[in-house]
C-alpha cells in the first residue's frame, strides 16, 4: 500500500525528497528513466538523482583516484569493462581539461546506457559530451587491436605504478 501512495506521488505530483515536480513521460531535471531505446515510455516514473556538480579545487591525485574507482562501479557491467580498462589506459596521462571531461561524461548522464550507446555510436553523442575524451572513447570501444576484453583489469597495476 505504502509503494503505492509513493508511486502515485512521484507519477501525478512532487517528489517530496527534492522537492521538484514530477512529470510521467517528460524529462524535466536530471533523473532515472529506467527507459531503452525503442520504449514508448508510456509507464515511464522518473526518480530525481541530485545534479552533476563539477569539483573545483579537487587535487588532481584524488580526482584520478575518484574517476578510476567511478569508472570501474557503474550501474552495468558493459560500462565497469569498458570504461575500467580506458580508465587504466588513459586516466594517468590525461591532462586537467581531458579530466574534467571525462568526469562530466561519466557522471552527469542519468542513464549509464546513454554512455554505452554513445562510445559504440549506435546513437549520436549530444553535442555537450561531444570533444577529444569522448573521441577517444569511441576509438578505444572499437578495439581495433581485438584484446580480449571480458572483465575489468585487477588493480594491481597500481601498486606497479606507485
Amino acid at each position: 500500500m505504502l509503494a503505492s501512495v509513493i508511486t502515485r506521488r512521484l507519477v501525478t505530483g512532487m517528489c517530496q525528497t527534492a522537492r521538484i515536480p514530477v512529470i510521467a513521460g517528460l524529462v524535466t531535471t536530471r533523473c532515472y528513466r529506467g527507459d531503452a531505446p525503442d520504449d514508448a515510455r508510456t509507464d515511464l516514473i522518473e526518480i530525481p538523482l541530485p545534479p552533476w556538480e563539477e569539483k573545483p579545487g579537487e587535487p588532481i591525485d584524488i580526482k584520478r583516484r575518484r574517476l578510476l574507482y567511478e569508472s570501474r562501479k557503474r550501474g552495468m557491467l558493459e560500462n565497469c569493462i569498458l570504461l575500467s580498462l580506458f580508465a587504466k589506459r588513459y586516466l594517468n596521462t590525461m591532462s586537467e581539461t581531458q579530466l574534467q571531461q571525462y568526469d562530466r561524461l561519466i557522471n552527469e548522464p542519468s542513464n549509464d546506457w546513454d554512455i554505452y550507446y554513445w562510445a559504440t555510436e549506435a546513437q549520436p553523442t549530444p553535442d555537450v559530451y561531444q570533444g577529444e575524451i569522448m573521441d577517444m572513447l569511441k576509438e578505444f570501444t572499437k578495439n581495433r587491436n581485438q584484446e580480449q576484453r571480458l572483465d575489468a583489469p585487477s588493480l594491481e597495476y597500481l601498486e606497479k605504478e606507485g
